[in-house]
């Protein structure tokens, strides 16, 4: 029987489906998908003194979050940006580990952590200022503890390793945090801030948003075992929490931020959530996700679970909900008005800072390009 043959009596999966693991992994969670609070013997206690304000404003963070990314969205759509990594389905995650962090903490970002620089207090129209080329990144990463996006698929993890064995070296009881996505952990240099955060017991949580999709390539095509069993490999522990789950989310990432804190080293903390929307505007999920798959985890939406929680607790009335959606669209409005009103940047800023003591090759392209310039003032540009 030729190769052919056997390949083409193999039943074939359609488009977008996908082979359920035949065991389901342990799944912290706090808050069912109904809004339900459940018990954990072993995480409560992080939630335990949480306040029907702090609840209040877990669930705002949420909605502005989601709302300013509603907007960066359109404005793409519309030309104003030249790309955006959207967050969609991922607020919880990011919300519940950004509020678990102390302000002597530092957060090492990949480029879709909006709702940690929400809560990190960076400015939402400094991220869109860099998706728009206006800036490189706009804020000071000094100033919020909040590192610059990095585009480069999980060279982040690195610099937060080196970063935080330096603070272990300094004596400073703070933690690090490191943010990347299922598809970041098959890279290198995830592997390798695992071993050297392992071997010199580095204060560094990882914090791994798996949405299930790396671009195209579901999870089952980037490993055989649930991804935070992948830590047992390196000697230190990993979690995985329902990323959905906003409470079970700053649960687990305030237990691990303790755990470095007291000199335990790292964590690894995966975060099961979804993509609900494209990798960026790019992309077009319907070409490889079923739309099943999709709607499935619509109806898991982290801000209606916290909703209906606190709709159940009378921890919220309609007043807080309206007052929000307002507040909500003023957001918008401000971000869009943001946007279109920023300066063009200067062109020759890309050869500043290109080499700390400058560089003969960088002085000719220089050159090079005023004249380019100038060629469109005397007409002979094309």
């Amino acid at each position: 029987m030729t190769v052919e043959s056997t390949a083409a009596r193999k039943p074939r999966r359609s488009a977008g489906t996908r082979k359920s693991p035949s065991t389901k992994p342990e799944l912290v969670q706090l808050l069912t998908p109904e809004g339900k609070r459940v018990k954990n013997a072993e995480y409560d206690k992080y939630v335990a003194d949480i306040t029907a304000e702090e609840l209040r404003g877990l669930y705002r963070d949420m909605v502005l979050t989601r709302r300013f990314d509603a907007e960066a969205t359109s404005l793409q759509r519309q030309g104003e940006l030249g790309l955006w990594a959207s967050l969609l389905g991922q607020e919880a995650a990011q919300i519940g580990s950004g509020r678990a962090l102390r302000d002597d903490d530092y957060v090492f970002p990949t480029y879709r952590e909006h709702g940690v620089a929400w809560c990190r207090g960076v400015d939402p129209t400094n991220l869109l200022g860099m998706f728009r080329g206006v800036n490189n990144g706009g804020w000071d990463p000094n100033g919020n503890n909040f590192h610059l996006y990095t585009i480069v698929i999980g060279s982040q993890t690195l610099h937060a390793t080196g970063y935080a064995m330096g603070i272990a070296k300094d004596g400073a009881d703070s933690a690090v945090i490191a943010y990347f996505g299922d598809g970041a952990s098959s890279q290198g240099d995830v592997a390798e801030s695992f071993t050297f955060s392992a071997v010199y017991n580095a204060p560094v949580v990882f914090f791994c948003q798996n949405n299930q999709w790396a671009i195209s390539e579901p999870t089952e095509r980037q490993t055989r075992v649930p991804l935070y069993q992948r830590a047992q490999g390196f000697g230190f522990p990993g979690v995985r929490v329902d990323g959905n789950d906003v409470l079970a989310s700053l649960a687990v990432t305030k237990w691990a931020l303790e755990r470095a804190r007291a000199g335990e080293g790292p964590t690894l903390v995966e975060a099961y959530t979804y993509r609900m929307g494209a990798h960026t505007t790019s992309d077009d999920p319907s070409k490889y996700r079923a739309d099943e798959e999709r709607e499935a985890w619509e109806a898991k939406d982290p801000i209606l679970r916290l909703r209906r929680y606190l709709e159940a607790s009378n921890h919220a009335d309609e007043g807080f909900f309206a007052e929000l959606e307002t507040e909500s669209e003023a957001l918008g409005r401000r971000v869009r008005e943001a946007v279109r009103a920023m300066p063009d940047p200067d062109r020759f800023a890309m050869f500043e800072h290109a080499y700390a003591d400058g560089h003969a090759l960088v002085d000719e392209e220089r050159a090079g390009f005023a004249a380019y310039q100038a060629s469109f003032a005397d007409g002979e540009g094309a």
